[in-house]
């Protein structure tokens, strides 16, 4: 332990001096050559995404990436089709209530104890009691039948059950007490070594995994800012780091870039309804402007997405018409044609919005088409966005108002103004959730209070449906069923912009495999598919 904080220390110092000095006196090539000898099996990332948590599946570790430490009954491959990894096989009963998944035998955790049904019932049974934002309040009961069989009954029918199964990692009943989240023991491809907070995590592969072993049989996660990670990478001292699109230009010696498709995606949360209601904690709610549907549609058809991208993403990103673009429950038919602006102008024109007195901004009445855009202040791809798009509906005769300010901020008045936000899941729950009448004013979620029966009703559908599968359908037709929808062809609740690619520098000849689109960037997504990583020969 001794040796790995003098070794940190001296990367740090390094670090440093290239930040200072802007330059480096040590060869980068040699570097990476002789670091690759050095390090055969060995990995350094910088990926972002410390969890401040620590790494307890009950609590929300892992949920937008690999668990790397536990393993879960059920998993996504790399096209997001789900398949086993403890679990041998798994039944849902005829009325949808009760999943029974039967385990597999030969699963150790770390310290060599078998993993069985008890512990996928702790781990449920602590999850649902925690209390955080681990959702599991659909479980009525979850019942271990024998030594490798596990019972969840569920209050009602809800297909999306299945995703936390794929998301919730097991932990075992002997070995979790207060400080599991610092000291994590499960049965995943990797066991932690050490943690220094704000620092560095060390992990080494795990002997008692019982899936595909990983090639690299330890990694070093760096906990760096953008400019340091940067740093690192030029003086060849990682071998994967994450940056931010403003670095994408910037040649690194015996690294390649790596761009991976995202749902990470960023769009504008409209008030749904007029102004004069208010929340239980005297919150204004509503906005007269954009509660007009002609406001929103017209502003989603100006937008141009593709000069977001280039003009703030470096060309690293793509076009987001939805909050599930890509996914497998995601409705192609929400693509519309990007910046058309005459196409905007005719939708207000018809609506009523003109500019009367000649000052450039459309009036309906006594109302100003003008509004206040929040963002979250210190994040420049939100603040780039909302000044993009505030320049962008100026010709059309929109005001729009951009300021900045922190969550404490944004929350008391993201019910009554637009805000720009970003989700981003694997899982077509989170689609609920942002949408459905039932989360109107709930946390983060439905701001706008936005309300479509006909939307809730194939929210319903999808949710009572006995799979996945047969749920796809509900969850395409909530966004667009060719009369009314979720989505800027239908109410509009939402303008979304784009989805941000996430960008890598990935030292040459390692080959870290086919990645999946990643969800929002909070997590290790890129390493969901560690075991995948190797050399090239």
């Amino acid at each position: 332990m001794k040796n790995n904080k003098i070794s940190f220390l001296f990367l740090l110092l390094l670090v440093f001096s290239i930040l200072t000095a802007g330059c480096t006196s040590l060869d980068s090539t040699q570097s990476v050559n002789e670091s690759k000898e050095i390090r055969k099996d060995e990995l350094v990332l910088a990926v972002d995404g410390e969890p401040d948590a620590g790494f307890d599946p009950t609590t929300g570790w892992g949920r937008y990436g690999s668990p790397l430490f536990q393993s879960t009954i059920l998993k996504r491959n790399n096209q997001l089709e789900i398949v086993n990894d403890i679990a041998e096989n798994y039944e849902v009963s005829e009325d949808g209530k009760v999943w029974t998944v039967d385990l597999r035998k030969d699963v150790k955790f770390s310290d060599g104890v078998p993993l069985t049904a008890a512990d996928v019932q702790f781990t449920f049974e602590t999850a649902l009691h925690t209390g955080s934002v681990v959702d599991l309040n659909i479980l009525k009961k979850i019942e271990a039948t024998d030594k490798y069989t596990v019972k969840f009954t569920l209050k009602e029918p809800q297909s999306t059950f299945i995703n936390s199964l794929v998301t919730t990692g097991i932990v075992p009943k002997h070995a979790y007490g207060k400080d599991y989240s610092e000291n994590p023991v499960g049965s995943g491809p990797y066991q932690l070594v050490q943690w220094d907070r704000g620092q560095q995590l060390i992990v080494q592969a795990n002997p008692e995994y019982y899936d595909k072993k990983p090639f690299f049989q330890k990694l070093t996660f760096l906990f760096l800012n953008e400019d340091a990670t940067f740093a690192a990478a030029q003086a060849g001292n990682v071998d994967v780091a994450s940056i931010p699109a403003a670095f994408s230009k910037q040649q690194v010696p015996g690294m390649q870039l790596q761009a991976v498709k995202t749902v990470d995606n960023r769009g504008i949360v409209f008030p749904y309804v007029k102004s004069g209601d208010f929340t239980e904690s005297g919150l204004p709610i509503g906005n007269d402007v954009t509660a007009d549907p002609a406001i929103r549609r017209a502003i989603n058809y100006a937008i141009d997405r593709q000069a977001l991208i280039e003009g703030v993403l470096e060309g690293y990103g793509s076009p987001a018409y939805t909050s599930v673009d890509g996914l497998p429950w995601w409705n192609s038919d929400t693509v519309f044609e990007d910046a058309n602006i005459d196409g905007a102008r005719k939708i207000l024109q018809k609506s009523g919005w003109e500019d009367t007195d000649g000052d450039g901004i459309l009036e309906k009445g006594s109302l100003k088409a003008e509004f206040t855009l929040y963002y979250t202040a210190g994040d420049a791809i939100r603040q780039s966005l909302s000044i993009a798009v505030a320049d962008m509906l100026e010709p059309l005769g929109i005001n729009v108002k951009v300021k900045g300010g922190s969550w404490d901020t944004i929350e008391k008045e993201m019910y009554s103004n637009a805000v720009l936000m970003g989700w981003g899941s694997h899982d077509p729950h989170e689609m609920y959730n942002v949408y459905s009448r039932k989360y109107a004013g709930v946390d983060y979620y439905n701001t706008g209070f936005y309300q479509n029966n006909t939307v809730d009703e194939y929210f319903e559908k999808a949710l009572s449906a006995l799979n996945e599968k047969e749920a796809l359908e509900f969850w395409k037709k909530a966004q667009w069923d060719g009369e009314t929808g979720l989505s800027a062809k239908g109410d509009a609740p939402w303008a979304w912009l784009v989805n941000i690619d996430h960008l890598y520098l990935v030292k040459d000849g390692l080959d870290i495999g086919k990645q999946r689109i990643h969800p929002h960037g909070h997590g290790w997504p890129v390493t969901n598919n560690i075991e995948e990583w190797r050399w090239n020969d």
